[in-house]
C-alpha cells in the first residue's frame, strides 16, 4: 500500500521500521488521564495493533503494530479519547489534525504533591487548548516547583512554579524551622533576626520550602500564582543545551501570550528548507538574534510589576 508519509505523520501516526505498519500517537495533555479511557486503548492495541502500549517520554501513548489500511478505523475509535480530553479537532472521526507541537507535559502538580505551587495539569490543558493543532515543532513542559521533576529546562518553554511566601509574625514561634529548611534545601534566602525570619527577595526562588517546614503555618503560599519561564532548552544530536531563565515571577496569562507570539515569530523566520518542516526555536533565535525574538515574544505582553526579565540572554551547551 502506497502512503503519503507527510500526511501520515500530520495525522499523528509514526513511520516505523516495518513497511506498511504504523503506530498511533495519543495525546494526554498534562499527563493526566481518566481510567475510563484505558479500555479503549486496550481495544485498539489488541484489535489493530500488536497488543502493546508504549508510554512516551512526553506522557502520551503510542499504539504500535497498526496496518496502514486500518488507520481510519483507529481514528474513529480514538474519538472518545479526543472528546474526553477536550482536544481541539478539525473533523470528527479523523483523528489528530497535527503532530508538530508535541504533547504538553507536566509533573503531577499540587493536586497530589505538597511541594508543587500550582495545578500543573490544569495549566498544561489550558496551553494545549491555546496552541493545538499546530505543525510547528514546539516542546512545552511544566513543573510545580524548583525541584523540576518535569525536567522542563530541556524544552523550548519550561514553566516552573513559584510562590511569594507570606509571613504572619503572630503565628511564628521562633523555632527557625523555615530558616534551616531554606539553608539546607534551597538558596539560604531566610535569616533569623530578632527572633523572626527575614526573607531576601533577591535570593528567594519561590520554592515554598519555608511553607512546608513551618509547624504553625506562619508561612503560606501567595494567593497569586507566579512562575519562572525558561527558554530554548533542547536535546538531540546537534548542540544540546539547557534552557535559561527568561522571566522570574511571571504570571500565567503572560506565559500563554509569549508562547503564542513565538508561533508568529517562528512562522516568519523558520527555514523553509528545514528537514520535515521542523526547526528548533533555538536555532532560529541563534540565526535572527535574541533581540529580534524578544521584540516578537513580548508584543502586547503585560507583565506583573514583580516580574524580572533576564537580559542579555546567553546559552551555553555543547557546540559542534
Amino acid at each position: 500500500m502506497d502512503m503519503n508519509t507527510k500526511k501520515l505523520k500530520k495525522n499523528a501516526f509514526r513511520v516505523t521500521k516495518v513497511r506498511g505498519v504504523t503506530a498511533s500517537r495519543v495525546r494526554v495533555p498534562g499527563g493526566h488521564l481518566d481510567v475510563k479511557f484505558l479500555p479503549a486503548l486496550q481495544h485498539i492495541a489488541e484489535t489493530y495493533g500488536n497488543g502493546t502500549l508504549h508510554i512516551t517520554n512526553r506522557q502520551g501513548f503510542e499504539i504500535p503494530g497498526i496496518p496502514f489500511e486500518k488507520m481510519d478505523e483507529v481514528n474513529e475509535l480514538l474519538q472518545s479519547l479526543i472528546d474526553g480530553m477536550d482536544i481541539n479537532q478539525e473533523e470528527k472521526g479523523a483523528g489528530y489534525p497535527a503532530a508538530g507541537t508535541r504533547n504538553i507535559s507536566s509533573c503531577i502538580g499540587n493536586r497530589v504533591c505538597p511541594y508543587a505551587c500550582y495545578d500543573t495539569t490544569k495549566f498544561a490543558q489550558r496551553i494545549e487548548k491555546e496552541v493545538f493543532p499546530n505543525d510547528l515543532h514546539f516542546k512545552i513542559a511544566l513543573t510545580g516547583c524548583s525541584n523540576d521533576c518535569g525536567k522542563v529546562r530541556m524544552h523550548d518553554f519550561g514553566i516552573i512554579g513559584m510562590t511569594v511566601p507570606q509571613f504572619e509574625a503572630e503565628r511564628c514561634i521562633s523555632c527557625q524551622a523555615c530558616v534551616k529548611a531554606c539553608n539546607k534545601k534551597s538558596t539560604g534566602a531566610l535569616t533569623f533576626v530578632n527572633y523572626r525570619p527575614q526573607r531576601d527577595h533577591d535570593k528567594c526562588i519561590g520554592c515554598g520550602e519555608c511553607v512546608n517546614a513551618c509547624p504553625n503555618m506562619a508561612w503560606t503560599r501567595s494567593k497569586e500564582k507566579y512562575y519562572r519561564l525558561t527558554l530554548l532548552g533542547r536535546s538531540g544530536k546537534k548542540n544540546p543545551r539547557l534552557g535559561e531563565n527568561f522571566i522570574k515571577w511571571i504570571d500565567e496569562d503572560s506565559i500563554v501570550k509569549i508562547i503564542l507570539n513565538t508561533y508568529d515569530y517562528v512562522t516568519e523566520y523558520i527555514d523553509p528548507q528545514a528537514p520535515g518542516g521542523k526547526e528548533h526555536i533555538g536555532y532560529i533565535v541563534d540565526r535572527t538574534g535574541f533581540d529580534e525574538y524578544y521584540k516578537w515574544a513580548m508584543k502586547d505582553v503585560e507583565l506583573p510589576e514583580i516580574a524580572e526579565i533576564t537580559k542579555p540572554m546567553y546559552w551555553g551547551g555543547i557546540k559542534y
